[in-house]
Order: structure tokens, then sequence, then C-alpha cells
């Protein structure tokens, strides 16, 4: 967390970092300083706040604690242990401590004036798919030239963004942070907090559905809050590629960048090709020379995310075939698109999260995988879809049905995964419906051989990673934890399940 003094702005017009040397920057707020911005009277004034935390369990000697009001628990009442753990102070609704008004809005306040203390160029990245990915890559390559400061994992809510910003130090010149939503206003009220000058929306997607009765043209207005919080002199980069991003600079008086495959934009990929291990590569056009990328990631959706960090970077003065090398190194974060072995057969892992959009992305990659002897998809349910839900499902089964040979859904609404599928032709002794992960495991370990290729993909509440967890830990434990491979089909007669019965 830092505090500066005399700030002049750090940016030229196209936005290269310049340090001043007249800004004196301390590394630790006192917390007579953070009772300033909250106006509230400090009770150790000279006290030094070294960070900021709200939890209780994992709070550090002199930081400061917020008490947050949550669903199930209530931070008042463990205001008393973060004390005992070394929390210089908390700031509470009640009780003793700095009392505010409400807690969140305490910390979100406090997040944006070190933001703005700070005062140098911050990247946001939003979008439907891909946004964190994104973000990490955008940071891979900035850090080849700047002192980078990212948002960790997908802390990009109400109470992650500002957590995240308080850990911006002196010695960071640029900083780059995830923002998501789950209803309208929740990305500008971000955007209000993070300031930032630059703004990327990788896609926009029916997710979150049950929130945003207008549907798609609804949650499109939400990720386009981002490109209106921007200031006069900022940056959008746009997947044109895209129906809804590709128009959200048709008002935006800043500077505009595009990225896209199918569509003229300013970064291009052409010549896509996906090598047999998992990696691919392609052509970047832009402005300059064409620049070969290559990437250790699956699917065309990975190249938009590169595409992406390839446009920010630009506008750092970062040229492309220095960024390509960072991406070259760049590697799958963990439960999106990772790639793992298991007794010879080859397994996408992208449990982390899903909606119709990623699948359909996650399933082109596994019809597009090379020298696959079955290729099997393994899907959990889609949340948050609210009443199209049935038919999201249905559609996306259909789609599973031409990229794959045999299907094996996971819980809830995935058992319409089966009957959109089934519609499309897939024969029923290819089909399978589980409740669990843990059923989905167990009936995989008897029916993969090497040589398959499978796909695992589901919303976050599902958990399937479970399923991969039990899968692996099967085949390092006992060679012949299940059922003896089946010579041919994906479902053992014994656990057919017709779809429409289900």
């Amino acid at each position: 967390m830092s505090q500066i003094h005399d700030i002049n702005s750090p940016l030229t017009a196209f936005g290269a970092l310049i340090r001043n040397p007249r800004v004196i920057i301390t590394m630790k707020l006192r917390l007579a300083q953070v009772s300033d911005i909250l106006n509230v009277a400090p009770s150790s004034p000279d006290a030094v706040v070294t960070g900021c935390s709200i939890d209780s369990r994992t709070v550090q000697p002199g930081e400061l604690f917020f008490a947050i009001r949550g669903l199930r628990f209530d931070g008042h009442d463990f205001v008393g242990a973060a004390l005992e753990a070394g929390a210089v102070a908390a700031v509470v609704e009640r009780g003793e401590g700095l009392r505010v008004a409400n807690t969140i809005q305490a910390l979100q306040k406090l997040a944006a004036s070190v933001r703005r203390l700070w005062g140098r160029r911050l990247v946001a990245v939003t979008g439907s798919v891909g946004k964190t990915t994104t973000k990490e890559m955008i940071a891979a390559v900035l850090a080849t030239r700047f002192r980078i400061h990212r948002s960790e994992g997908n802390l990009n809510n109400q109470y992650g963004l500002p957590l995240s910003l308080l850990k911006l130090e002196e010695s960071h010149e640029a900083g780059v942070f995830e923002l998501g939503m789950s209803h309208a206003g929740e990305i500008a009220a971000l955007a209000r907090i993070a300031q930032p000058d630059t703004g990327v929306v990788t896609a926009v997607a029916p997710v979150h559905l049950e929130y945003f009765p207008s549907g798609i043209e609804g949650i499109a207005r939400a990720k386009r809050e981002l490109i209106d919080s921007l200031p006069a002199g900022g940056i959008a980069i746009l997947n044109a590629d895209d129906q809804f991003v590709s128009r959200f600079g048709e008002s935006f008086e800043g500077f505009q960048l595009s990225f896209g495959i199918d569509r003229q934009a300013d970064f291009r990929a052409c010549d896509i090709c996906e090598e047999g291990d998992g990696s691919q590569r392609f052509r970047l056009q832009w402005e300059g020379e064409p620049v070969e990328v290559r990437l250790a990631l699956v699917g065309r959706h990975n190249v938009l995310n590169a595409l992406a960090a390839l446009a920010t970077a630009q506008t750092f003065g970062i040229h492309p075939s220095r960024a390509a090398a960072a991406l070259a190194a760049f590697r799958p974060l963990k439960m999106r698109g990772e790639i793992l072995e298991w007794n010879g057969v080859r397994i996408i892992n992208d449990c982390y999260n899903s909606n119709p959009r990623a699948l359909e992305f996650l399933l082109d990659t596994l019809a597009r995988a090379g020298a696959a002897r079955r290729r099997i998809a393994v899907l959990g349910e889609m949340l948050e879809l609210g009443p199209a839900s049935p038919d999201l499902h249905r559609e996306a089964g259909r789609r599973a049905a031409a990229a794959a040979d045999c299907l094996v859904a996971v819980r809830g609404d995935a058992r319409y995964f089966l009957e959109g599928a089934a519609a499309a032709g897939m024969a029923a002794a290819h089909l399978a419906f589980f409740d669990t992960p843990a059923e989905a495991a167990d009936h995989l370990a008897s029916l993969l051989q090497p040589g398959d290729v499978v796909l695992f993909k589901a919303s976050r509440g599902v958990k399937l990673e479970d399923a991969v967890a039990k899968l692996m830990n099967c085949g390092l434990r006992n060679a012949d934890c299940g059922v003896p491979p089946k010579a041919a089909g994906c479902n053992p007669q014994s656990q057919i399940r017709d779809p429409k019965s289900i």
C-alpha cells in the first residue's frame, strides 16, 4: 500500500510511463492518514498500516482489519481474533474501532484513494469469457519492460478488487486488474474504484442470465460500462469478432485498438496452426511487419486472449516480437485449459467455470484434437442461466455431438446436454449421466483407453475437478482401480441412461 505526494500525471498522450523524480512515495500509511481518508477518528494515529485484510484467519501483524458482513458470517464477530493476531486496528460498523457507516464502502474508498495517489497506468480487463487468462497474459507481456502489479487469481469483485489495489507499491510501474460482474452496474462501480485508463473487453456471452431479464443485450450493456468509465484520453481494446464488443467504441472518444481472427482488426491472427502437443502458432498481422506467435495453450479462444495482450503491449511501447516471446513462455492457468496425461489418455482440464460461449470454444478445441483414438466430453451443468438453461444445455449438447464420440454429463441441468446430443444423432450407448463428479470418475476409469482425448468442463459450483483428481489418483494408486477398459462403445450396457428418461 502506498502514499504519493505532489503527483503529476505519469502518462504521455499514447501512454508511455514517465517516472517523476519529484514524486515522494512512502510504502506504508500511518493510521492517522487512513483515518483522514475514511473521515474517522484514529485510535492510534502514529501506528503504521502494513496491509489490509477481511479474514481474521489470515490477518498479519500490522494489517488493518475490515469487519465485513457477509451472507454466512459477520466480520464483527471476529474483530477480537483479528486484533489478537496483531491487526493494528479494525474498521467496524459497531463496537470498538474505526467506526464507519459501511465497512465495504470504507474498504473501497481507501482502495480508490491509494490507487489515485499511486497515479500510474492501470489496465482493467472484463468480459464474459477469458478475462483471467487475458489479464495474466497482459501482465506477462508488460513485465518484460515494467514492474507490474496484477490482481491475484480472479479477485475481481467488490472485495477482491479493493484488496488487490491496496497492495500497490511505489515500485509498481503499471497495474493490470480484472473486473467481474453478475449484475448491471457492478462494472461501473468497480471502475470508479480502479480508475483505469485502459479497458480491455474480451467477449459478451450468455452468462448470469438469471440476473439479466433482457438477456444477452443486458449483459452487453453491463460489460460496456468499463469503456464508458474510461477518461477522455483513455484507451479501449476491443474484440472485433464479437458482435457486441466490436460496437463498444462507436461513441468512445479516446484511442481504440481492435483484435480478432475472423474480421479485420488492428491486431489480427492469420494462419493459425494447432500442433499435436496442445500448442499452437499463428502469424500476427498489425501495422508493422508480421510476427510469428507461439502459444503453449489450446484453442482459438486463447489466440484471441493473446491478441488482446499484444494490442495492450503496443500501447505501452512494447513491440509485438518482444511480447510474443513472453507469450511463448506463458503456461495454462490451473483448471483453465490444463493438459494432463493419465495412462496414455490426454486430459483437457477446463473445470474452473463454464458458460455456453466458453463451452463452444472448448468443444471446438476437442474437435480439432489431432491423433485422438476417441474424443470424450465430460460436461457438468452450466449455472446461473435462468429459464433459458434447458435450451442452452440442449444446444450445447448438439454441439458436443458434433465434436465428441462420447458424452458424459454431470449434475442437474447437464441432463439436457444428453437430450441435445441424442437429437443430433449421438447413440444412447455413447451417452451417460451422473449426479456427482465421483460417480463420473468411476465410470471414466472403466471407459478410457490409451489414445483417448477427454475434455472436462463445468461451472465452478459443480466441482468437476474432483472427477479429474479422483481419476488421476486412481491411476497413480492402482493400475486396475476400475473395471477393465471396454473394447468399444462409451457406456457399459449396465449404465446406459436414455436421455429421454432422465
